[in-house]
Order: C-alpha cells, then structure tokens, then sequence
C-alpha cells in the first residue's frame, strides 16, 4: 500500500504544489473509505485537490455545484414518467460516481444538504420507494468557505458527523507560490491527470487496511480520548462512537501508508484534530475565550495518557 500511496501523492502534486499535508490527509480518507470535507477561503485548491484525487482512481467522478435553488432530486436522481414503455424510469443523479465532488455544499438547503446523509452512510439512495446502491468504491468529498457566511446553510452536526476527516489547504509558502506561478504557463490542471490505480485497486488496498493490527491498549487510548470530549467542560458536544470507529480506521489507513501493518500512538495522535474536531460543539464561554475545538483536542492529547505498549 505505501508504494501506491506515494506514487498518488507525487501524481497530485503536479497540480498541488506545496501542500503534501492536506494530499496526504486526504488520500488516508479515501483509503480508509470515508468522506472529506475540504474547508478553506477560496483559491487555495479545494476544487483542485478534490478534482485531481477523482482523476487519480480511475473511476467516475461528478461534480455538483451546490446553490440555493438545488433540489434532493438533482442530488440522488428522479424518476421520470416513459411514454413509449409505459413505465417511470429512473434517472440517476451525480451522486452516482466514484468520487462525488459536492462544491460549496454549505450554499444549499437543509433539505437538499440531507440527500446525501443516506448516500454517505449506507452507501445508497432511495428514490420513490426503491433503493440503489453505489459503488463501491464511493466518496464525497465536499468543500465550503468558512469566511463568507451571507447566504449559507451551516452543516448540522448529523452532516458532519458523516465526513470521516475535515482539512485546511492554507496558503502555500512562498517558494511553492513561486513554482504555482512557474507552472501556469503550461495551463496543466487537474483535468489532464490520468489514472494512477484503478478503482478495483484501490477497493483491494482499503479492504488490506482492515487487516493492519491495532493492540487493544490503542483502542482502551482511542476510547479514553473520546470519552474525554464528552467530559471537557469546554465542549457542549463530544465526539460519538462514529467519531471513535473513524479514528481507528483513519489509524489503520496512516499506518499502512507509512509501510506499517500495525498502528502505534503518534498515528492516533497526529490524526485526532482532522478526525474528531469537526464532530465537537464548543461551549459558548469557550468560544468567548477563543477556544476552537482543535484547541481542545490538543488539550485531552497532553492530558490523557498514551499507552506505553502497543504489542
């Protein structure tokens, strides 16, 4: 795995420069078959990353621009009455893909942001009545601005729960600007990657990563982390036993990317805040004294102990 893993981390930095972090955060997600949610101020690759990680599998990918004015049906699909067979016929929608890329999800309603909650946990829709699967392999990956808020619909905590890790881009760094620019003359996008696996591949490597041995004191280490955010005084809501499950799987997925066929503590630790902290709700005195739920995640990880063995 961590041989297919590399080369899909130098394949997408032909088109992301300067930001091996978020491609690596985010091809640990699609090995461990969870969804991501991408949030950042525009400009920064959202679109692109998630672009070139579609590009990269091998699969089919669709891309939804989420509005106000989009309907569930436009998400899932709808059926439509055929007059020459006498019968409704089912049109899917762009939810049917390998990678759905759900541009700016916070932009659409409540309703039409709930089409997806069934596609994301059962791997299905259900349209009048009868249900469809997708894939495998399948993942949303989604992205939203933080900054400007007019005219959005915040994700509801049950939506979030939903995305197995959410990540920053950030800006690059100056010599990785520097290159971004450089390499504009050539007009290479996401859109002229080619496949580096297939998605069968990719299906065999993730179903691997289930195999990839995780001690028992790392599960007692991965509950008491989690049941920690459920105590903190400055967390009006903790992280749920979805957020525990993701964590050991997104664990599991770290390691065998490194070469690894077993998890130790750093895995865990380095992958708690991209994991759990979209799941917690802050305290509104928390929030006065500019306390983010990263913040206190980093608290429980110096407060409560690692396991000293991990055989």
């Amino acid at each position: 795995m961590d041989q297919a893993f590399r080369k899909l981390v130098e394949h997408i930095e032909q088109v992301i420069q300067g930001k091996r972090e978020a491609v690596q955060l985010a091809l640990v997600c699609l090995f461990a078959q969870g969804h991501l949610l991408i949030e950042d101020v525009p400009g920064v690759g959202k679109t692109s990353l998630a672009k070139a990680i579609a590009r990269s599998v091998g699969g089919t990918w669709a891309r939804i621009q989420f509005t106000p004015d989009l309907l569930p049906s436009d998400v899932t699909g709808v059926s439509i009455w055929n007059r020459i067979d006498n019968r409704f016929e089912f049109r899917p929608g762009g939810v049917f893909s390998t990678v759905l890329l759900a541009d700016e999800i916070n932009r659409a309603s409540p309703k039409t942001q709930s089409a997806l909650l069934e596609a994301m946990e059962e791997g299905q829709v259900t349209v009048d009545g009868h249900t469809y699967p997708l894939g495998p392999p399948f993942m949303v990956i989604a992205t939203q601005n933080p900054i400007e808020l007019e005219g959005t619909y915040p994700l509801p905590e049950a939506q979030l729960d939903r995305f197995l890790m959410r990540i920053e881009m950030g800006y690059p760094d100056r010599d990785a600007e520097i290159d971004i620019l450089e390499a504009d003359r050539d007009h290479a996008g996401a859109a002229d990657l080619g496949a580096v696996i297939t998605s069968d591949e990719l299906m065999e490597l993730s179903r691997a990563i289930g195999q990839i041995h995780v001690a028992p004191a790392l599960r007692e280490y991965i509950v008491a982390l989690v049941d920690a955010t459920r105590r903190h005084p400055g967390l009006a809501l903790g992280a749920s036993p979805r957020g525990a499950l993701g964590l050991q799987r997104a664990a599991r997925a770290w390691a065998g990317a490194a070469g690894r066929d077993f998890v130790l503590p750093d895995d865990i630790k380095r992958l708690a805040v991209p994991v759990l902290a979209h799941r917690l709700v802050p305290t509104a005195d928390a929030e006065l004294r500019g306390m983010h739920s990263s913040d206190l995640i980093a608290e429980l990880l110096a407060t409560v102990p690692v396991p000293g063995a991990t055989g």
